[in-house]
């Protein structure tokens, strides 16, 4: 019974954290504006993400333009890009691999051979949350160094944006829930109770029993 409760918990926790991966990797506001001037009525703040660049208008209007060239990007996007997009597969495939393991399912009969699928399940879920995480640590690394390095322009200058904090929280989703796939274990194949029978009684030649029978 704590065994499928873990199940659940942690199949929740991962079903979580992957879709975040992917809302983060989709939206453009990795970096944003710094607005770290005397004059701080500005006409446009600007973010930029793994995909596009989008400039917002002091109006309310957004303009989109989705990057031309792979190769034109700097390291930690390209990077960003890559590792992302592999934290989205394996989370979908480590999501597939606990849903065949789990208790409540029948794709797989032998208990044993359930619970070792769904710690698989559970590890390839904590290697999706490690490979989103990287790219997120070195994004905020690299904004944070360009903050405070005095010959980057200001208006070159950017914050953290709302989709690294929302890939934190995808990466602590995944890795706590596959935790908590890792720690399902196999239900015992033995009861615990051994049933010996007792050899078939054979009558004497005169009908009656053996009186060793009684003993």
């Amino acid at each position: 019974m704590v065994s499928a409760g873990l199940e659940i918990m942690g199949l929740s926790l991962c079903v979580i954290g992957s879709l975040l991966v992917m809302v983060a990797c989709g939206l453009p506001t990795w970096k944003v504006t710094a607005f770290i001037e005397a004059n701080i009525v500005v006409a446009q703040t600007i973010w930029d993400g793994l995909w596009m660049t989008c400039v917002v208008q002091s109006t309310g209007q957004m303009q989109c333009k989705v990057h031309d060239s792979v190769l034109a990007l700097t390291h930690d996007l390209q990077a960003a890009r890559a590792l992302t997009i592999i934290s989205s597969v394996m989370g979908v495939l480590g999501l597939m691999v606990v849903i065949a393991g789990a208790q409540c399912t029948n794709c797989i009969r032998a208990e044993y051979v359930k619970a070792r699928v769904v710690n698989a399940g559970g590890v390839i879920c904590i290697i999706s949350g490690l490979f989103v995480l990287v790219p997120l640590c070195w994004m905020a690394n690299t904004i944070i160094s360009d903050f405070y390095n005095p010959q980057v322009p200001s208006s070159k200058k950017r914050e953290i944006g709302p989709a690294l904090y929302i890939g934190w929280a995808a990466a602590v989703l995944l890795l706590i829930g596959g935790s908590l796939l890792c720690c399902s274990c196999p239900s015992s194949g033995n009861s615990g109770y051994s049933v010996k029978y007792a050899p078939t009684q054979r009558a004497t030649q005169n009908g009656d029993y053996d009186k060793r029978n009684y003993v």
